[in-house]
């Protein structure tokens, strides 16, 4: 029975916390250093400034269009790549920071776990993302990214709320859209580069833009490098914890054939190598050591490779403009993991997986008159993923035998196959000042798989098919915008996101062996005005969220003996709160940009975890979720000759968080905290740039990712178990320079 436990503990612990190679982790994480043309827009957009009467407007496309944000109905926060180099923004994840209700925390280079207003909430990477990603419009289902390192990109968008109708599947929380930078008809180029410590964190990227033949093809070519040691240190292994090692190559070719006629063709590629869920035994949420101890040095490897086209087409006879995009991604994931995260050698794994996915969509954006509109489309999607995993478990030193007395190895190897096909549609009704929007997106989603496990060499295969995982669902959307004035408008919204439910392993019971896709209905408030340089974005909203899938948990084994890791649903939940963005231009050379988000996000009902786990949830907190998130930035510029001098100071922060727990009567709290940054820069005419900078100068002590120690003691393993924990990054700063021309 012992070693029963132990392999429920193990596969328990690992579950929660295991490397992504073993995992239905759709998507890839693509090179953001391949396109690019102006700074701060796409598709060659003049300007980055929306009007001369507002410069914190800036052109998005939050609904598939492009739009000033100051007219859009929907909470969006939009920060460009000068705001993102400014505010030392080194990573995709790092902009939760800066976006009110949006919540981001990696214990992984191959996966994060990502919410916003306590929607989406994603903690493993067998469940599909609650909030959509996307690299130019184009859906990445898949978390790593958000660890990859922003290298020339013009801007980031966070559509915050459901975006099914536009967006589609997986967004019941919201969206977050990368905008690369474009080629462009005249000759650009940037270099850029950062050496900073204690952790020798080091990055180099460089792009070039030019004409092949103008006005007729344009091309884009980027590079990057980039790598870091991390804070955290194993003691007996000997090798640095949580590093990053990062290359990415990536090309753009801009064709315009016609006035009328865009088509973009992009390839990248991306190598990266990373700490993979390198926890510490901590002795609760309030130890902030950064030293472990495992046999050996959790790793991912990581290999990406894209290519996409895209045409846009104007038909001005029938007053429409025509979207084409079809997009291949592959990755290649290969890793090791101590899987017992502790200086006995219980349990080690290794292996490795490859996913293939491929996109298209087709849209039509149409105006009818002056009053009317419509955007209309197709998608699909379809994604395989083939992977092993090879545990090797050492039972010796639990029993007090020499090592590799009694030992046993399994291999399992996972096909999973994921397809969805939709079509979407919104008519826009235009009334004097007020607009009405109205859409609705039908989705179906098959999910199919199966896993052979081979419990020892020699042993015959036991081969598991889990049941079909399929579903349709409809997404509407209703919008209301009064436009009072040039400057001020107010909206409010209906909205129904949805995600996709999913299966689980060998060793669940019937009931189990499926879960569904959670849904939430939002409701909104908002406002945007504007006056001079002092511009406010501001809403209230509340969330209905019904069949929530929170963080995994064990159920009954179906043999009857030990117990299983499985994902499920946990019940209903409520969320509502506030959310306020302002920026400041208090005069042409001060600014201030701040943000705050209240969110009350609570689990009412959790009577589908009890029904199939026989325990209450521990907390009505949902996990990791903070009360509220903060930012406040100035940036000050001291004008000398032709030079300038940029002073940059913020503080970012978030509440008391709930770290993850299988103990009904146990709730760890992480502490809140906050972070403060700065930097100081010296901008030349030339375009050469060179600054020093530092990131959480106090050296604030917080804790990334917490698991503790339940998992192993409800399985009979309390002599082993500990808590687990990830900290988050101590004080770095460092010199950074960059020159465009």
């Amino acid at each position: 029975m012992r070693y029963k436990n132990l392999l429920a503990a193990s596969v328990a612990v690992t579950a929660i916390a295991a490397m992504p190679a073993f995992a239905q982790d759709a998507g890839k994480a693509p090179n953001v250093a391949v396109v690019a043309a102006a700074d701060d827009q796409t598709g060659g957009a003049p300007a980055a400034t929306a009007g001369q009467d507002d410069p914190n407007d800036i052109i998005i496309t939050a609904r598939q269009r492009s739009e000033s944000l100051k007219n859009v109905p929907i909470a969006v926060t939009a920060l460009t790549g000068d705001e993102l180099k400014d505010r030392q923004v080194n990573t995709v994840k790092d902009i939760a920071a800066y976006t009110p209700g949006l919540n981001i925390n990696s214990d992984s280079v191959g996966r994060a776990f990502v919410s916003i207003r306590g929607i989406g909430t994603t903690l493993i990477d067998t469940v599909q993302p609650g909030v959509g990603i996307f690299i130019d419009g184009i859906y990445q289902p898949n978390t790593s990214y958000l660890n990859s390192p922003i290298v020339d990109v013009a801007r980031i968008e966070v559509l915050r709320g459901p975006q099914g109708t536009l967006f589609g599947n997986n967004t019941l929380g919201g969206a977050i859209n990368v905008i690369t930078r474009q080629p462009g008809n005249g000759w650009e180029g940037r270099l850029d580069a950062t050496a900073a410590g204690p952790d020798s964190y080091y990055s180099v990227s460089g792009s070039i833009s030019g004409p092949i033949a103008p006005d007729l093809l344009s091309f884009r070519i980027g590079a990057s490098y980039h790598v870091q040691d991390g804070f955290q240190y194993n003691t007996l292994a000997h090798g640095d914890m949580n590093p990053l090692d990062q290359r990415s190559i990536g090309g753009t070719l801009r064709f315009t054939p016609a006035p009328w006629a865009v088509i973009t063709a992009n390839a990248n590629y991306d190598r990266v190598e990373g700490g993979s869920t390198a926890y510490v035994h901590v002795a609760g949420p309030t130890d902030y050591r950064l030293d472990g101890a495992t046999n050996v040095l959790n790793r991912t490897a990581i290999k990406y490779q894209g290519y996409n086209l895209k045409g846009e087409f104007d038909l001005d006879a029938i007053n429409t403009k025509v979207t084409a995009v079809a997009a291949y991604n592959q990755k290649d994931l290969s890793g090791i993991s101590d899987g017992d995260f502790g200086p006995v050698d219980l349990l080690r794994s290794n292996g490795g997986s490859r996913l293939i996915t491929k996109t298209g969509e087709l849209r039509f954006d149409t105006k009818w008159n002056d009053n009317i509109s419509t955007l209309i489309g197709v998608f699909a999607d379809r994604y395989t993923q083939r992977g092993t995993n090879i545990s090797h478990l050492d039972l010796s030193p639990l029993l007090g035998l020499p090592a590799g007395t009694i030992t046993r190895q399994s291999t399992s190897s996972t096909f999973v196959e994921n397809k969805q096909q939709a079509v979407f549609g919104t008519v826009f009704l235009t009334f004097g000042k007020t607009d009405i929007a109205i859409g609705g997106r039908y989705d179906h989603q098959k999910l199919t798989g199966r896993q052979v496990d081979i419990a020892a060499v020699g042993a015959p295969a036991a081969t598991y098919i889990p049941p079909v995982y399929s579903k349709d669902q409809f997404q509407p959307r209703v919008t209301l915008t009064e436009r009072w004035t040039p400057n001020f408008m107010t909206y409010a919204s209906v909205a129904k996101g949805i995600r996709g439910g999913g299966q689980n392993g060998p060793g669940t019971r019937p009931q189990d062996a499926l879960y569904k896709g959670d849904s939430v209905w939002t409701y909104e408030i908002g406002t945007k005005v504007s006056s001079g340089g002092l511009s406010v974005n501001a809403d209230i909203f509340y969330n209905d969220y019904r069949d929530f899938i929170g963080q995994n948990s064990l159920a009954p084994n179906s043999t009857g003996a030990g117990f299983v890791a499985i994902n499920l649903n946990t019940g209903k939940v409520e969320s509502y709160g506030a959310e306020v963005e302002a920026h400041w231009r208090v005069t042409p050379n001060w600014r201030f940009d701040g943000s705050f988000a209240y969110v009350h996000a609570r689990i009412t009902d959790d009577s589908q975890y009890f029904a199939t786990t026989g325990v209450h949830v521990s907390t009505n907190r949902i996990i990791f979720t903070p009360d509220y998130n903060y930012s406040l930035n100035t940036t000050y510029t001291v004008p000398i000759d032709s030079k300038s001098l940029v002073f940059d100071a913020g503080v970012v922060g978030k509440g008391s968080r709930i770290g993850s727990t299988l103990d009904p009567n146990v709730a760890p709290r992480l502490a809140p905290y906050s972070l403060v940054n700065g930097s100081i820069t010296m901008k030349f005419a030339s375009g050469f740039s060179i600054g020093v900078f530092g990131t959480n100068l106090f050296n604030q002590k917080y804790i990334e990712s917490y698991i503790d120690k339940s998992a192993l003691v409800k399985a009979g393993l309390a002599a082993i178990a500990s808590n687990l924990a990830i900290q988050g990054d101590r004080r770095r700063y460092g010199v950074r320079a960059s020159l465009k021309f």
